[in-house]
């Protein structure tokens, strides 16, 4: 259906966008053995799935019960979206030094790096501004439930297949340096679509 399209397209982006859970994943990746990175990223994904269930029960009840909301909502995340946009591309400007991939592998406990990828995850309170702004773009008022639990499912599908993605690529010496040098090409290109996302979301008449 056209609404999983738009979120899977949107969770994809809001995915790759150079946040604390992606970093966290990178920098085990970079300088721990894998299944370090691995850890961390079901730690991520165990967040997104909190964040989704709570993000979908709450506006959907909240929409039911005071339907202004929706706009207000809308209005809210168009602004959060344009902003983020926007900050991404001003930091675009800031030299950023390349990790260092010579060091040894450091010694990471499994459980701590799960409970650092959950806590990086929930700690974050974009994310759930952003979960806001998907359903509110995506699932207008009225939605029937069994939709919002399917674009949960999308989303945690996205995220595992983004960090399945990332782990594997980003532990080849080559591949991770060259990503980290044409990372401000992905930056600006992500920037742009979320200030246009935002854009529509605002003058949008649903």
């Amino acid at each position: 259906m056209s609404f999983l399209l738009s979120v899977a397209t949107i969770w994809a982006l809001a995915c790759i966008t150079p946040g604390p859970s992606t970093l966290l994943a990178m920098r085990y990746a970079l300088t721990a053995h894998r299944r370090v990175a691995i850890a961390a990223a079901f730690g991520t994904i165990t967040g997104t799935l909190a964040w989704g269930l709570a993000g979908w029960l709450g506006i959907n009840v909240l929409f039911q019960a005071v339907p202004v909301a929706y706009m207000a909502l809308k209005i809210a995340g168009g602004l959060y979206l344009v902003y983020l946009g926007l900050r991404m591309l001003i930091d675009l400007r800031k030299d950023r030094p390349i990790a260092d991939l010579d060091a040894a592998p450091v010694e990471i406990p499994l459980g701590r790096a799960y409970r650092m990828g959950l806590a990086t995850n929930l700690a974050n309170p974009k994310s759930a501004l952003f979960v806001a702004s998907l359903f509110a773009a995506t699932m207008p008022a009225g939605t029937p439930f069994l939709y919002g639990l399917a674009a949960i499912a999308v989303m945690l599908s996205v995220s595992t297949l983004y960090y399945t993605v990332l782990i594997g690529l980003i532990t080849h010496r080559s591949v991770a340096r060259a990503y980290l040098k044409a990372k401000k090409k992905f930056d600006l290109a992500t920037g742009i679509v979320f200030v246009g996302f935002g854009t529509r979301l605002l003058t949008s008449q649903r």
